[in-house]
């Protein structure tokens, strides 16, 4: 057994009966009241229904035995109001309950979201996000369900199989009996399929995360399917999650369903022996057919609460699992945590300082040799070298997306290590190379630069940004929707939102990875003037492939194989005999002069 087999045995080896002791201590004694109610309406049902089966001997008795009408005119009233009650009372239980679900269900949505924020950037770079969304989109509802299932199964089912049972023993205690002792089979065949069904479930709702994955993936690249012709290799490889998806479902059904002919061939058995005895005792024994006949009346009845109470454990178990895997993405622990004690950055020159950083993704191969390097304040400072020199990573390691394995990064002199991450983040602003836009408005995709922004200083911001005229183009002007991930917009357009987002939130420190690259020439000119305004009495630090961009920068650090090899000026590096960075740069000078030669012929 592999790592991942023991890991998940472990997991699922937690009983159904922990998972629910861990929901009612974290939901109960929040809903306490509404559950007090749904159980009264719950109680009122199950002594209605005894009382329907015990008042049928009366009936019988008094109807075709001794002929009282005026009897049984007031019994059948009895009954009516009884039925009424009841009706009343299964309202009241439903009504209750799910209002208690629908708490519930968004309140782990609103714990999930939180605990989702707290995670690092790694724990989502190692989960596939469609799959993770589809997985909690399944499995918040275990949560409601193994709580209400618990509490109508007692309240209601149980109750009334007690109340039932009751009537059955006053009437007859020899058949009832008879009929209790041949029920342990039907127990332990449901205990057996409850097992197997555990491991069924989870593999169902993996299955179906991959699917919706599958189907969120495809809606979200559809212009790359189309443009590759990808829908017939990928309808071939969704068929196949499909289809495996499938397979899982139908073995939870084969499962749940074996409960079907367990639980009908004791029910014939019981009541079919039942009938012939009472119909051989009055035809033979000459004994009053009230009692026996309030006895089948009460057998009939405790049908569907035992069907209930014995499909339960299976609907606990699929619920349990559901609520287990929910937990699994709760209880993770988040990577990075502030130390105790931390204490809230404080930015005076904004210099930023790398010291002996070493770095790598998990157990992969280190990226990061040693780096150290000194960005000073108010500054521009850019990153270039090769792809795969580490460039993208020390933008990362400056948020703390990642903590490095060895040496210190500083601001001002303080290590990031020791400091909160709220503070460290709220001095710092990010403009990656795809730009991304929420849902929402023009303006509040700018406003989430700082969102106690005024109007007129979004606005402002959109201006510097080179952005404002495009705006007021759109139809809504500023309160124009963007679309999913700014579709609707071109990719210069884009970037230039989240230029202005970057200075709306007025930072002392500006990260930019590769800001211009994935634009055309005309996007990158106009983008590059509102990095010039974003960038002005800053602490920049820019990653750039194209040098044309980082010519003005005061310093220039060159990387290559996750190590700084140079230092210095665009002037000093360009003349430098055999340097790297006058290598990189004479290739693009001679791949810019073979493209304006093209243009011209």
């Amino acid at each position: 057994m592999n790592v991942k087999d023991r890991k998940q045995r472990e997991i699922d080896s937690e009983t159904t009966t922990g998972i629910l002791k861990r929901v009612i201590a974290e939901n109960g004694r929040d809903h306490i009241r509404g559950y007090a109610f749904a159980v009264a309406c719950l109680i009122v049902v199950a002594a209605t229904t005894g009382f329907i089966a015990w008042i049928s001997e009366t009936v019988i008795n008094e109807a075709f035995a001794n002929r009282r009408g005026d009897t049984v005119i007031l019994i059948c009233f009895s009954i009516f109001a009884a039925f009424v009650l009841r009706g009343l009372a299964t309202y009241g239980q439903a009504v209750a309950l799910s209002k208690i679900g629908n708490s519930i269900v968004a309140r782990y949505k609103r714990r999930l979201y939180v605990h989702l924020m707290a995670l690092s950037v790694g724990y989502f770079q190692e989960k596939r996000s469609a799959q993770l969304t589809a997985k909690i989109n399944q499995n918040v509802a275990g949560i409601r369900d193994v709580l209400n299932m618990t509490v109508t199964s007692i309240a209601r089912d149980l109750l009334t199989l007690i109340g039932l049972v009751a009537v059955m023993v006053s009437k007859d205690w020899l058949l009832s009996l008879i009929i209790v002792l041949v029920a342990p089979p039907l127990l332990f065949g449901l205990r057996y399929i409850s097992r197997r069904l555990r491991l069924a479930t989870r593999e169902a709702v993996e299955a179906n995360s991959r699917v919706l994955g599958a189907l969120q993936e495809t809606i979200q690249g559809i212009s790359i399917v189309k443009a590759f012709t990808m829908e017939d290799e990928l309808r071939r490889k969704v068929d196949g999650i499909i289809g495996r998806a499938e397979g899982r479902a139908n073995r939870i059904a084969r499962l749940s369903e074996r409960t079907a002919p367990l639980t009908e061939t004791f029910a014939g058995l019981a009541i079919s022996s039942v009938l012939a005895y009472a119909a051989l005792r009055t035809i033979y024994g000459g004994v009053a057919p009230g009692a026996l006949f309030a006895f089948v009346t009460a057998l009939l009845m405790a049908y569907d609460p035992a069907r209930r109470l014995a499909r339960l454990q299976l609907s606990l178990e699929r619920a349990a699992v559901n609520a287990r895997m929910l937990y699994e993405i709760l209880d993770t622990v988040p990577h990075q945590r502030d130390l105790p004690g931390a204490n809230e950055l404080t930015f005076s020159k904004a210099t930023v300082e790398f010291r002996d950083v070493r770095f790598s993704y998990g157990n992969g191969e280190e990226i990061l040799k040693g780096v150290s390097f000194h960005a000073e304040g108010g500054k521009t400072t850019a990153l270039v070298g090769p792809s795969g020199a580490g460039k993208s990573t020390i933008i990362s390691l400056i948020p703390r997306f990642y903590d490095p394995q060895s040496g210190a990064i500083l601001i001002d002199g303080q290590d990031i290590a020791t400091v909160t991450k709220q503070s460290l983040r709220s001095g710092l602003a990010y403009v990656s190379q795809q730009a991304y836009l929420f849902e929402g408005s023009i303006r509040d995709n700018i406003r989430y630069g700082r969102p106690e922004a005024t109007d007129a200083e979004v606005e402002e911001a959109a201006r510097l940004a080179y952005a404002h005229d495009f705006i007021l183009a759109q139809p809504q002007g500023y309160d124009t929707p963007v679309g999913e991930q700014g579709m609707t917009l071109s990719g210069g357009q884009r970037q230039r939102l989240s230029i202005a987002r970057a200075l709306l939130r007025d930072a002392p420190i500006l990260l930019l990875d590769e800001a211009t690259s994935a634009l055309d020439t005309e996007s990158e000119a106009t983008v590059q003037k509102a990095l010039d305004e974003a960038m002005s009495g800053r602490t920049v630090i820019v990653i750039a492939h194209r040098l044309s961009t980082v010519v003005n920068a005061d310093k220039i650090v060159v990387m290559k194989e996750g190590m700084v090899v140079e230092e210095g000026t665009h002037e000093e590096l360009s003349h430098r005999p055999g340097g790297l960075y006058a290598r990189l740069h004479n290739l693009q000078g001679s791949a810019l002069e073979l493209s304006v030669r093209a243009d011209v012929t």
